[in-house]
């Protein structure tokens, strides 16, 4: 079968990864792609939101499955263009993919189906969110309502930084439109866990949990980035997390959007935050997080394909999703001065590395063919992935690999997974 992914990050190289290990495959594309994922499809130079082009594309090529990985184009709606003509494609139809693209909608979905999650509010305006916060307990978390690349969440220690918070996201609008609406939300603290999970509409499959580190610098501080590194399992998620979060969480959220005519098919992410009152959603993706699949997919045993084709007709139940019992850390390599600004072009050296190494992985998120080889293309350039037999000798392992490769101001945080030792 002919495979057509959608998206140019780490993450679809993940993706790209598994599909090209099914023998079911005969021929990747991915648009727009980058230059690791080049090396196992053909790259063809169409934007993840030119909708028209890759349906075009799709009909042109007889691509049989199509799977859409970033949040824009699923928010967007690309999947119901591609359903509309004809075509097979997994990911959330777009009103099923509000679950991420709006979080007044998602917090608002959880009180009405009793789901754990925090307190919170949702404003249209900045004068009255700024009314609010005069009697709100702080710190207190500020959230811009629309897809922010991962960034448009602002913890507030103090009123002032929540005023200016306030004004940054409604008024200045540092996230764009993502900042109409915001929601303020209670700030909670406990460890942090990701869960990958399979949807098919009414059925859930929960993937193995992953823990990302979302801070520039060592020791969670600087910004906030996309991603710097990522490790599976967690060891934070234990059988008592999971058993409650099976009972009022996961299957809770599917049902829900089942109910309210949003039935959601493709891949849901749980931001999951372990409080001392139990677990609590932080936020919903509707889609394979970044770097969070470059740890889960590749400890994944299932052929992909069985799986998202289950997904789309519907017979996810019938799957026995089944990883590794091994580990897997993602250190990433960036370029100096991300996540603000930081030079592109730059020679990769080293990445022959990789090859034929079982066990170690890289994977591209920006990077670019160039006549002279490949070169850095974006803030994340590269995500060192390596398993171990547990999660300290896969975190020693990934280190390892990450001096293997070179480039002019290469970034990389030095501590991730160091919560493996505290564990």
């Amino acid at each position: 079968m002919k495979v057509l992914i959608v998206g140019s990050g780490g993450r679809e190289h993940a993706i790209a990864a598994s599909v090209a290990k099914s023998t079911k495959v005969d021929k990747i594309y991915c648009a727009p792609g980058n230059a690791g994922i080049g090396q196992i499809a053909e790259c063809v130079p169409i934007g993840a939101m030119e909708f028209d082009r890759i349906v075009d594309f799709a009909k042109e090529k007889e691509i049989d499955l199509t799977i859409v990985g970033m949040d824009d184009p699923l928010v967007g709606g690309l999947v119901d263009e591609l359903e509309a003509a004809g075509m097979r494609v997994f990911g959330p139809r777009k009103n099923a993919a509000i679950l991420e693209g709006s979080k007044a909608f998602s917090k608002d979905l959880m009180k009405k189906y009793h789901i754990p999650t925090a307190a919170y509010e949702n404003f249209d305006d900045a004068e009255s969110a700024l009314a609010y916060l005069e009697n709100a307990k702080m710190p207190v978390v500020l959230k811009a309502d629309g897809l922010a690349l991962g960034k448009g969440v602002l913890i507030c220690q103090t009123l002032e930084e929540a005023k200016e918070g306030v004004r940054t996201i409604m008024e200045d609008k540092k996230f764009g439109e993502a900042g109409n609406r915001m929601v303020v939300e209670e700030f909670m603290t406990g460890r942090e866990v990701s869960v990958l999970s399979f949807v098919d509409g009414k059925t859930i499959k929960i993937m193995s949990s992953a823990q990302d580190h979302k801070r520039a610098l060592d020791g969670d501080q600087g910004l906030n980035t996309g991603g710097m590194g990522t490790f599976s399992p967690s060891p934070f998620y234990t059988e008592e997390v999971d058993t409650f979060c099976r009972k009022y969480i996961y299957q809770a959220t599917v049902d829900a959007m089942a109910e309210e005519g949003r039935p959601f098919k493709g891949v849901i992410f749980f931001g999951l935050m372990l409080t001392q009152d139990g677990p609590r959603v932080l936020e919903y993706n509707a889609r394979f997080g970044d770097p969070e699949a470059q740890v889960v997919l590749p400890r994944m045993k299932n052929d992909m394909i069985d799986v998202v084709e289950a997904c789309i007709d519907g017979t996810l139940d019938q799957i026995d999703l089944q990883f590794e019992d091994n580990a897997a850390v993602c250190v990433v390599l960036a370029s100096e001065g991300y996540p603000v600004s930081y030079d592109k072009g730059l020679p990769i050296k080293g990445l022959e590395h990789f090859e034929n190494k079982e066990g170690y992985y890289c994977f591209h998120a920006g990077t670019k063919q160039t006549e002279q080889g490949i070169v850095t293309n974006g803030g994340r350039v590269l995500g060192v992935t390596a398993k171990g037999a547990n999660l300290k000798e896969a975190r020693a392992n990934a280190y390892k690999a990450a001096e293997w490769v070179t480039f002019d101001n290469k970034y990389m945080r030095n501590d991730i997974g160091k919560a493996i030792d505290e564990a």
